[in-house]
């Protein structure tokens, strides 16, 4: 290179190209090891605590949030996983919990993902129909029910009315849906499932093709989908938020028949569990409680390996026939990996380090294994990477 390029003042003699040339290497050594704090948190090896908070998604009050809200702190300081949103706070009985219009909502989710260090699992039960937290008197467009949808018969219409409304999720920020149900019409007069109109078909092959459209419809715009109630909730006769729910004379093998075809199809996220009692599965647990039904029947019998996630573990019947540590150490046994407190049907602004804690001592007396955490760790790690 010819000495005009630099100033006569500064020629550029070997030995202060050397020096340079020492320079530029150690600079780069250590900016190598002055990585930002998110990526350092996100390389090294999760602790135990770190892995328990990503097991746990849970509901909170607020149409915004800031540093002090205890779901921020969760998420910045307790790695919480995932978060449920709600229109109706249940407990108060108003319609001022988390969604106000669609501003306000993409504005919430973002401050909830600014918070994160590992992305957040942002779920709603958008099914459609009468179960949606996204109304039309919010400024969100109309839906229609899956029992709308099955009656209609027609895969390219769901698949383009679901589409409408998973691109409503897609724009507000979401990335899971707690849908559809693939619960069988098989009592009419079911008071949580065919009464609210959010079973497709008595026809479980019906329900498949119904099913499967619509979880496409999610897929295509980056919106994952949840499978419930496993191992079946149609044929119930009454509701599991206001007690235990006994199936045993009603359940038939047929009810697992829509999970078999998804499961198989490959199209499963998540799946998930009932709080529905079955003697004819378990004779002494509940689904979600139950490793018989979930171990034994969902993963060894339908072969499913995702992510299981429970029903709200504060419905009636959990929590009025079982403690919060006995209830949290039968789920995870039993092979929940999720568990879900929506804060809704009872409202714990300390419930994240409360289950933190329980399930830390758990695993500490030997109740739980830690190979047990890192299960379901590692499968919803895996599920994460597929987040939009």
């Amino acid at each position: 290179m010819p000495d005009t390029y630099f100033s006569p003042r500064f020629r550029l003699t070997p030995a202060l190209s050397l020096i340079l040339t020492l320079l530029l290497f150690i600079s780069i050594v250590l900016l190598s090891g002055c990585a930002s704090p998110v990526s350092s948190a996100t390389s090294a090896a999760p602790t135990l605590d770190e892995k328990i908070g990503q097991m746990l998604m849970v509901g909170f009050r607020g149409m915004e949030v800031d540093a002090n809200h205890f779901i921020v702190q969760d998420i910045r300081e307790r790695n919480l996983g995932g978060v449920i949103l709600f229109d109706y706070d249940v407990v108060s009985a108003e319609h001022s919990r988390n969604i106000e219009s669609p501003a306000q909502v993409k504005a919430l989710v973002s401050q909830l993902q600014q918070a994160a260090t590992t992305p957040l699992c942002v779920a709603v039960d958008q099914e459609g129909g009468i179960i949606t937290r996204l109304k039309e008197r919010y400024g969100f467009p109309p839906t229609r029910s899956h029992m709308d949808l099955g009656t209609q018969d027609d895969e390219h219409l769901t698949l383009t009315v679901t589409g409408a409304l998973a691109t409503t999720l897609n724009e507000a920020g979401f990335n899971l849906n707690m849908a559809p149900v693939v619960d069988l019409c098989i009592n009419p007069d079911n008071p949580v499932i065919a009464r609210y109109e959010r079973c497709f078909s008595v026809e479980p092959q019906q329900v498949t093709a119904q099913a499967l459209s619509y979880i496409a419809a999610h897929h295509q715009r980056g919106v994952l989908t949840t499978l419930k109630h496993f191992p079946g909730h149609g044929s119930s006769q009454h509701d599991s938020h206001l007690g235990l729910v006994d199936v045993t004379q009603s359940w038939s093998e047929v009810e697992l028949l829509p999970y078999q075809n998804i499961i198989a199809a490959g199209q499963a996220d998540l799946v998930m569990t009932a709080h529905v009692f079955n003697a004819q599965l378990d004779p002494e647990y509940p689904a979600t409680l139950s490793r018989a039904t979930i171990d034994g029947i969902l993963r060894q019998q339908l072969g499913f390996d995702g992510v299981v996630i429970s029903d709200d573990m504060q419905m009636g019947a959990i929590v009025d026939h079982y403690g919060f540590e006995t209830a949290i150490a039968q789920a995870l046994t039993a092979g929940v990996d999720i568990l879900v407190f929506g804060n809704n049907l009872r409202y714990d602004e300390n419930i994240v380090p409360r289950a933190i804690a329980t399930i830390k001592e758990l695993v500490h007396n030997g109740t739980l294994s830690e190979a047990r955490i890192d299960q379901a760790y590692e499968r919803i790690m895996l599920l994460k990477r597929r987040l939009n």
